[in-house]
């Protein structure tokens, strides 16, 4: 079965706090036997967004091909916008919506950005207001409150900005531009977050003194979304030196205007394949890149460890299930947001699994760690949560309420358990919209049923 295509729904500008949504219980489709199935999945938030800040600071316009439209990338664009920028959508090949063109022009403030609940908007856009002439306020949901933010401001101060939080260290403040930075030498602790070394190296190379950056702490996660960050911008004409782990170093310079080819989003890909180890039979991604430096790509490898079987043939890759799922022993550091998805296989397995390295994931959208916890226990389950990770012992699950924190990930793993457990009803199925708005539709044609 080929799921068809579904063009981007209308832009809801509440997102993941509309209040109707927050009482709305999705039935979680229940598989009835093995599936066939292959898809294609909207482009990456992480490479979408990173290509638009690239994009508004180049020295020449630039072309976004398959980019997502979704929440997360919505709230950039209209960010961008609001400081100077034109983006347009013109017509495009990609399955899910326009491309886009990127204008760059003179960076402004007098401004207040809606982050909603993107990091990616919260921890890069401040650094690029310190580029803009006038103030910029920066405030979103209420979760984006409680999110880290503390390193975002110190090191903008460190580097010469003028940021006005009241003491918070956290949403809302305000970034007083003067349309440039004096940039040079910072230390930061980036524990929390790999996004904050990437906001600064996304926009070192328009600071005066360019940049040299450290990292000073006991951990550094998701280091494949830094090697992401480097990537588009050797992309981009701008080279980042790493003399040493924790260490780099980006000359002053021209960051250029390109066209860009957006790839599938790896991580979205992650509920889909699980899907095949819960019902049994195949899963196919199709226009899954040769080479990438999203963390998705791990999951050919990760997959197996459960009992899959993962093939290859040109672009399309496809999962397939085996007997049972397996219990794991896993360190997910580099790989955290995949977390949710296969801890919904742990518990779903014939034997105990424990995932490490994964501490600075309570630091996501939600308290991930306590929230997966809380959920699969209230279906039934066993799951310990450990200093930087969580223990599962599987147990027979019921039916029940998920609750999806306003976290995209959070709710497409109660849909992954929904699969072999009839009764869960998922809380606000209405916050994948934040990087997939069509996982409801293509999750009920991945099992056959019709759209609601």
């Amino acid at each position: 079965m080929l799921i068809s295509r579904y063009s981007k729904p209308e832009f809801n500008p509440y997102g993941d706090n509309a209040p109707d949504d927050a009482t709305v219980l999705w039935p979680a489709p229940v598989a009835h036997g093995p599936l066939t199935a292959a898809l294609g999945l909207p482009g990456s938030k992480s490479l979408t967004n990173r290509e638009l800040v690239l994009s508004a600071l180049a020295d020449s316009p630039s072309l976004l091909r398959a980019p997502l439209h979704s929440r997360d990338s919505d709230l950039m664009v209209e960010a961008l916008r609001q400081l100077g920028t034109t983006i347009e959508s013109v017509p495009g090949n990609g399955e899910y919506g326009d491309d886009l063109r990127i204008t760059p022009g003179e960076l402004f403030g007098s401004t207040t950005i809606d982050c909603g609940l993107a990091g990616t908007v919260m921890r890069f856009l401040p650094v690029v207001a310190t580029l803009a002439l006038g103030p910029t306020t920066f405030d979103g949901d209420e979760g984006a409150r409680r999110r880290p933010m503390a390193t975002t401001v110190s090191s903008l101060r460190a580097l010469g900005a003028d940021i006005n939080d009241d003491g918070r260290m956290a949403l809302p403040f305000t970034v007083h531009g003067t349309g440039s930075l004096a940039g040079g030498d910072v230390t930061i602790d980036a524990g929390s977050s790999s996004q904050f070394v990437s906001a600064l190296l996304l926009a070192g190379s328009r600071f005066d003194n360019g940049l040299h950056l450290r990292h000073d702490g006991e951990r550094l996660p998701s280091l494949p979304h830094i090697e992401m960050t480097i990537a588009t911008l050797a992309g981009r004409g701008v080279t980042v030196e790493s003399p040493s782990v924790g260490e780099w170093i980006v000359p002053a310079g021209a960051i250029h205007g390109a066209e860009i080819d957006i790839e599938p989003d790896l991580s979205n890909a992650a509920p889909f394949l699980a899907a095949a180890l819960v019902a049994g039979g195949s899963v196919t991604i199709i226009g899954w890149p040769a080479e990438t430096t999203q963390v998705g790509a791990d999951l050919i490898d990760l997959l197996p460890l459960f009992g899959a079987t993962v093939t290859r043939d040109g672009d399309r890759l496809t999962v397939t299930g085996g007997s049972s799922i397996r219990g794991v022993e896993l360190d997910l550091s580099t790989g955290g947001e995949l977390v949710p998805n296969l801890v919904a296989l742990a518990a779903l397995a014939d034997s105990p699994s424990t995932f490490t390295g994964i501490g600075h994931i309570r630091h996501h959208e939600t308290d991930r760690l306590a929230a997966l916890a809380a959920e699969i226990n209230g279906l039934g389950g066993k799951v310990t949560e450990l200093d930087d990770g969580l223990h599962i012992e599987p147990r027979p699950l019921h039916g029940g309420p998920w609750r999806s924190y306003d976290d995209h990930r959070m709710a497409t793993t109660g849909a992954i358990i929904g699969l072999a457990v009839p009764g869960v009803e998922i809380e606000n199925i209405k916050t994948t919209a934040k990087t997939l708005p069509q996982f409801p539709e293509l999750w009920q044609n991945l099992i056959g049923e019709a759209v609601l």
